[in-house]
């Protein structure tokens, strides 16, 4: 019969060999967790307008599309095209790789999908011929969300889906309001950012997306802060952090205007 023995072995810990174990098995586990799961993303710019503003931070969900050689930090060009993919959807909010030039990444909204002609006639969203509904809701006078000081038109919009989102109108006439007709190739898509007059997206240099370049589907925004404010800055969080933003979903919420 073996017997457990009454004495209690303690182990030393720490030491350089375990704490580069631990340092590496973290790191590790991060980056599954990144290429796998969910990457962050901070917003930049204005073009997401009012869906997405300047300070918020996101989770983008990597296997909503598969996985293709940019869905890996850093890595080389392993293999082409994706593996286990699901293809994106009208009015997902995704990010991508910018075509021709890899190293950035864009977010925009799905509005075209293979085959699909898309086109915009005085500031309305044509896809194969036929109007995106499109109805004002308001008003906003904000530069937090609209980038000017002054009463600027929101418009929601619904897709031949049934995904509504709001779009901003800066300008009328306004230089991607009247557009050429756009015949969307196979394996690509078109997108479009929801600030529609302050967005470099498929109707200019950006072009149709392929389905390799995709990264993810924006899932959730986890933090937001205004002002440029770093969330480093624990001292701006009283007055800049966007409580009301916190865990919001972003593909599916629309908009609500309000004046400040």
């Amino acid at each position: 019969m073996t017997s457990v023995s009454d004495k209690s072995v303690v182990k030393k810990s720490g030491g350089l060999g375990e704490t580069i174990s631990v340092i590496v098995q973290a790191l590790l586990l991060a980056l599954v967790i990144r290429t796998v799961l969910f990457q962050p993303f901070n917003i930049p710019s204005g073009s997401m307008r009012p869906t997405l503003l300047e300070g918020d931070y996101l989770f983008v969900s990597k296997f909503s599309y598969g996985f293709s050689k940019f869905s890996i930090p850093f890595a080389p060009d392993l293999f082409s095209g994706r593996i286990w993919g699901s293809e994106p959807q009208r009015g997902d909010v995704a990010v991508f790789r910018k075509p021709n030039d890899t190293s950035l990444d864009f977010i925009k909204r799905v509005v075209g999908l293979p085959g699909d002609r898309v086109q915009m006639r005085g500031g309305v969203l044509y896809i194969n011929d036929v109007a995106v509904p499109r109805v004002k809701v308001g008003q906003i006078n904000n530069p937090d969300i609209t980038e000017v000081n002054r009463p600027v038109d929101v418009y929601r919009e619904t897709l031949p889906n049934g995904v509504t989102y709001d779009t901003l109108d800066l300008t009328p006439n306004g230089l991607g309001d009247d557009t050429r007709e756009f015949v969307v190739p196979a394996g690509n898509y078109f997108m479009m950012g929801d600030n529609r007059d302050n967005s470099a997206d498929s109707r200019f240099d950006v072009g149709y997306v392929p389905f390799e370049n995709f990264i993810g589907r924006a899932n959730i925004i986890f933090f937001s802060i205004a002002g440029k404010a770093s969330p480093l800055e624990l001292w701006r969080w009283p007055s800049e952090l966007r409580f009301d933003r916190l865990f919001h979903s972003v593909n599916g919420t629309s908009f609500t205007p309000k004046s400040q």
